[in-house]
C-alpha cells in the first residue's frame, strides 16, 4: 500500500501557532481522505518554522467502488414523479428495480460510483485544505488571492511505493505541488529531491534541519542543562519557554552567556521575566544562593567562532534590557525607603478604578483589611498584622517594576514590604494573597497571608454578587469560579473550620460602612457650603440629612454603624438643628414628611414612592439571602474538586443536607469519610438496609398520620433479632454521639456501619407490619432509632441506589 508525504513550505511560522497548525492540517486532510473512502494506516505531523509535514502510512491505492441503494417513488405514481426520480439518480427507466411494501410496488434504484484513485482524491483535499486553512491571523502577497500565515513558497506532495514516487498533479494559485523542499536556510539552503518520507526525513538532517518538535526540545534541554552542570549552575525549568524556543529554531545550537555584575542585585524573578518576555533566553542559577547568574540562549546555526558574536551582541541587548528594569527597582526602592513608604502607592490608587460600580483599588483595599481583621483571629494571625498586610498587599500596583512586568504583581510587593521594614508574614502576604490562582498552585500556608487571601477572594465573591456580575454558563468573566475554588483549597488544605455565612455577612457590610462614610461625607460638606453662602433651603444639605437621620432610625439602610461614625452624624446632625432653629422661618417650607419625600426624591429616583427605608430586619433577611446563595455558589464547586478526588456527587448532597455544611472543612472531612464507608460492603448493605427501614416507616407515618420517632422499648421485642438490633443500636450510639462532637467523622461512620449486620437479621427475621399494634409501633419506632442515628452522621437519603 503506499505513502502518502505532505509538506507545506513557507516562511517562518510563529511558534505560537505550530502546534495547532499541525493538528489542524492533519485533521483537515485525514478527514477529507476518509469522507472520500481513502482510508490509511497511520498518520504522523511534524512542524519547523518553516515547514507543516504530514506523513500517512498504508493508504489506499484507490476509493473502493461504492454502491448506493435509492428509494424512489411507488410504480403506479405519476410520470413526472418518476422522470424526477431518474434524472436525480442519473437512470434510465430500465435501471430501476420493482419491489413489493405494505404500501405497494415500489422503484428502487442501484447507483454505482466507481473507485478513483488516490492522486486524485489527495489533490482535491488538499487544494481545499490550503484555501480553507484556519490560521489564527494569516495574509495576502503578490497579486495572489491564496491567505497564508506567511507567504508559501512550495507544496511537497508525493505518493509512494515500492514502484518509486508519484507527484500529485496540483496547483495552489500559480503554486504547483512536486517532489522538492528546501534545508536550513543559511546551513544549507539549496533544493533537495525527496523520493518518500524516510528519504525526506534524513536528506533534511543532512541538511541541518531536524524535523520532530519534540527532538529539538529534547536537544535544547540536554544540551542546556549540560552546560549549566559543568559550570556548576542549573537551568531554570521553563515547559512553555522551552516549546516556544523548539519552535523558533529548526537546527538548534545552545549557548551560554554571562549578566552584567551591575545587574546581579536584581530579585531573581526580575531577571528571569525580563529574559523569558524580550529575549526568549532561559535562566541560569546558582543552585546554593538561588540568584540568577547566566542565561541560555539558542542560536538556528553554527558559527566559524563557536557563537562568540552571537553571544557578544544578546549579552548587548540584554544589558539594555536589564538597565530598565534596574531603574524601574531603584526608583520603586526610593519612593518604598522615603517618608510614607508604600502608603504613597496605596494613595495613588485611589484614582485606579477596581469595577465602575465596586469602586476604586484604594475602596478596595479598604475592605480588604477591615475583613482581614476579623478574620485573623479566626485563622490565628494577628489582627494588626493583617490589617497592615491587606493594606499593603497591592500598593506595587502602583510601582513602575509593575507597571513593565504585570505578571510580577504580588511578588514585587513581597520585596518592597521587606525593603520598607515591614515584616516578613506582611512581605508574604503581598506575595501570597492571590494565590492559589490554578487548581495545581500551592495555597497560603501562614495564617497572616491566609487572612489576606481569604479576604480578597470573598470581597470579590461578596462584591460581584452585590451588582449581580454572576457567572452564567461557561461566562465568567471577573474568575468567580476560581476565587470560590480558592476559598476551598485555602480553607480544607490548611484544616481550618470558618462559619462561612457568617464571613459572608461581614464581607457585606464591608460594602454597607463604605456607603456609610460616603452619606456622612456628603451631608458634613453640605452643611459647611449652607453656612459659607447662608443658602437656608439648599436642598442637598436637607436631602443628606434625611439620609444621615435614618442611619441611626430604626427603619435605617445601614445597619450595625460603627460608633465612631455614629457619633459624627449625630453630632453633624445635632449642629444642624441648631442652625434649623435659628433660621425657622426660611426653613418652615421644607417641614414635614413631605419635604423629607420630595429631597430622597432628589437624591434617589427609585426611591420616589417610598415613604421608609426597609426595616432593619428585611435588610438582614436579604443580606442572609445573599449569602446563602454564595454559600451554595461554593458548595457547586466544592462538588467539582471532591469529584476530582474520587467522591461521588450524592455522597457530597448527603453531607452538604447536614447542619454546619457552611464550615467546608467540616464537610469535606465528613464526605471523606462517609466515601470511604461507602467503599465497604459493610457500607454498602448498611445503606440498602436504611433504605428499606426508611421506605417502611415513611410509608407507615403517611398511612396512620403520625410520626413514629419515639418510644421504641425493647420489652416488646419478641424475637432475639429484635433485641440483637436493640442492642446494637445503643452500642452504635454511644460511640457515634461522642465522636460526632469531636468531629471524628471516620468512628461514627465505622460505628454505623457495624449496624449492618444486626439490620439484615432484623428485616430476614422479623415482620414490621405485625398484627399486634404494640408490637407494631414499637417496631416502627425501632426502625426511626435506626433512621435517627445513620442520618445523624450525614442525610443518607440523598444517596443513589
Amino acid at each position: 500500500m503506499p505513502d502518502l508525504l505532505i509538506e507545506l513550505f513557507s516562511e517562518e511560522i510563529p511558534a505560537r501557532m505550530q502546534k495547532r497548525a499541525g493538528e489542524d492540517l492533519q485533521k483537515l486532510v485525514t478527514n477529507g481522505l476518509v469522507e472520500a473512502g481513502l482510508t490509511y494506516g497511520s498518520a504522523a505531523v511534524f512542524t519547523t518554522p518553516r515547514r507543516l509535514t504530514l506523513a500517512l502510512g498504508d493508504m489506499l491505492a484507490a476509493s473502493p467502488r461504492q454502491v448506493e441503494e435509492r428509494k424512489g417513488p411507488k410504480a403506479d405514481a405519476p410520470e413526472k414523479a418518476i422522470e424526477g426520480f431518474l434524472r436525480g439518480a442519473g437512470l434510465t427507466r430500465d435501471q430501476l428495480e420493482e419491489r413489493d411494501s405494505p404500501k405497494g410496488k415500489v422503484f428502487f434504484a442501484k447507483i454505482e460510483k466507481p473507485g478513483r484513485p488516490a492522486a486524485e482524491i489527495v489533490a482535491e483535499v488538499l487544494e481545499q485544505t490550503i484555501r480553507n486553512f484556519p490560521w489564527p491571523k494569516s495574509m495576502r502577497w503578490g497579486t495572489n488571492s491564496l491567505k497564508w500565515v506567511r507567504p508559501l513558497h512550495s507544496i511537497l506532495c508525493i505518493i509512494s511505493d515500492e514502484a518509486g514516487a508519484e507527484v500529485v498533479p496540483l496547483t495552489v494559485d500559480g503554486i504547483t505541488a512536486g517532489n522538492t523542499t528546501r534545508g536550513h536556510r543559511f546551513l544549507a539552503p539549496g533544493e533537495i529531491e525527496v523520493a518518500g518520507f524516510e528519504d525526506y526525513q534524513n536528506k533534511l538532517a543532512r541538511a541541518c534541519v531536524v524535523l520532530d518538535p519534540a527532538t529539538r526540545a529534547d536537544t535544547i534541554w540536554n544540551d542546556a542543562t549540560n552546560m549549566a552542570f559543568a559550570a556548576g549552575l542549573e537551568v531554570v525549568e521553563d515547559a512553555g519557554l522551552l516549546a516556544e524556543v523548539a519552535g523558533l529554531v529548526e537546527y538548534p545550537v545552545v549557548l551560554m552567556g554571562r549578566i552584567g555584575e551591575d545587574f546581579l542585585g536584581l530579585p531573581p524573578e526580575v531577571l528571569q521575566t525580563s529574559m523569558k518576555e524580550h529575549q526568549k533566553f532561559f535562566s541560569v542559577r546558582n543552585p546554593k544562593s538561588g540568584q540568577i547568574e547566566r542565561f541560555v540562549t539558542v542560536a538556528n546555526r553554527t558559527t566559524a567562532d563557536d557563537g562568540a558574536t552571537i553571544l557578544a551582541g544578546n549579552e548587548k541587548v540584554l544589558g539594555a534590557r536589564l538597565s530598565d528594569a534596574k531603574f524601574f527597582w531603584d526608583n520603586d526602592l526610593r519612593t518604598v525607603t522615603a517618608e510614607g513608604g508604600m502608603a504613597t502607592w496605596v494613595k495613588a490608587l485611589e484614582n485606579v478604578t477596581f469595577h465602575n460600580k465596586l469602586g476604586t483599588q484604594a475602596e478596595l483595599i479598604d475592605r480588604m483589611a477591615t475583613l482581614s481583621r476579623e478574620l485573623a483571629p479566626l485563622v490565628g494571625a494577628d489582627a494588626d498584622e493583617a490589617e497592615q498586610a491587606a493594606r499593603v498587599a497591592k500598593a506595587d500596583l502602583s510601582s513602575e517594576m509593575v507597571y513593565e512586568f504585570p505578571e510580577l504583581q504580588g511578588l514585587m510587593g513581597s520585596y518592597y514590604a521587606r525593603k520598607a521594614g515591614l515584616s516578613d508574614a506582611v512581605a508574604d502576604a503581598a506575595k501570597d494573597h492571590y494565590a492559589p490562582l490554578g487548581p495545581s498552585d500551592d495555597v497560603p500556608t501562614t495564617p497572616v497571608s491566609i487572612a489576606v487571601a481569604l479576604a480578597e477572594k470573598i470581597d470579590k465573591l461578596t462584591g460581584f454578587w452585590a451588582i449581580d456580575e454572576k457567572p452564567t454558563g461557561s461566562k465568567d468573566p471577573f474568575a468567580l469560579r476560581r476565587a470560590a475554588l480558592g476559598v476551598i483549597r485555602i480553607l480544607v488544605e490548611n484544616d481550618i473550620s470558618l462559619d462561612l455565612n457568617l464571613v459572608l455577612t461581614k464581607a457585606n457590610r464591608g460594602y454597607q460602612f463604605a456607603k456609610t462614610e460616603q452619606v456622612l461625607e456628603r451631608f458634613a460638606s453640605y452643611f459647611i457650603e449652607v453656612s459659607k453662602t447662608e443658602d437656608f433651603c439648599n436642598q442637598e444639605a436637607l436631602g443628606a440629612l434625611v439620609q444621615a437621620e435614618r442611619l441611626l432610625s430604626k427603619d435605617t439602610d445601614l445597619p450595625m454603624i460603627e460608633e465612631a461614625t455614629s457619633k459624627q452624624i449625630r453630632d453633624i446632625i445635632e449642629r444642624y438643628s441648631t442652625y434649623q432653629l435659628s433660621h425657622a422661618e426660611d426653613l418652615a417650607e421644607y417641614d414635614g414628611e413631605t419635604v423629607q419625600d420630595e429631597i430622597a426624591n432628589e437624591i434617589s429616583p427609585r426611591r420616589a414612592k417610598r415613604k421608609s427605608a426597609p426595616s432593619r430586619r428585611k435588610l438582614s433577611r436579604a443580606r442572609h439571602s445573599a449569602s446563602v446563595e454564595i454559600v451554595s455558589f461554593i458548595h457547586d464547586r466544592l462538588k467539582v474538586y471532591l469529584r476530582d478526588q474520587g467522591i461521588r456527587h450524592d455522597v457530597i448532597d448527603a453531607c452538604i443536607a447536614m447542619d454546619g455544611s457552611d464550615d467546608l472543612t467540616l464537610l469535606v472531612k465528613r464526605a471523606r469519610a462517609l466515601s470511604e464507608t461507602l467503599k465497604t460492603d459493610d457500607g454498602e448493605n448498611l445503606i440498602q438496609g436504611f433504605k428499606r427501614a426508611n421506605n417502611i416507616l415513611s410509608q407507615a407515618e403517611e398511612a396512620d398520620g403520625v410520626e413514629y420517632s419515639f418510644g421504641a422499648d425493647p420489652k416488646f421485642a419478641e424475637t432475639d433479632a429484635e433485641k440483637d438490633l436493640f442492642a446494637a443500636l445503643d452500642k452504635a450510639e454511644a460511640k457515634i454521639t461522642p465522636a460526632m462532637v469531636e468531629q471524628d467523622f471516620s468512628t461514627a461512620m465505622a460505628a454505623m456501619a457495624e449496624l449492618r449486620g444486626p439490620t439484615d437479621a432484623f428485616f430476614e427475621a422479623v415482620q414490621v407490619n405485625a398484627e399486634n399494634p404494640t408490637v407494631r409501633r414499637n417496631r416502627l419506632n425501632l426502625l426511626s432509632r435506626i433512621r435517627t442515628i445513620c442520618t445523624s452522621v450525614a442525610d443518607l437519603t440523598k444517596l443513589d441506589g
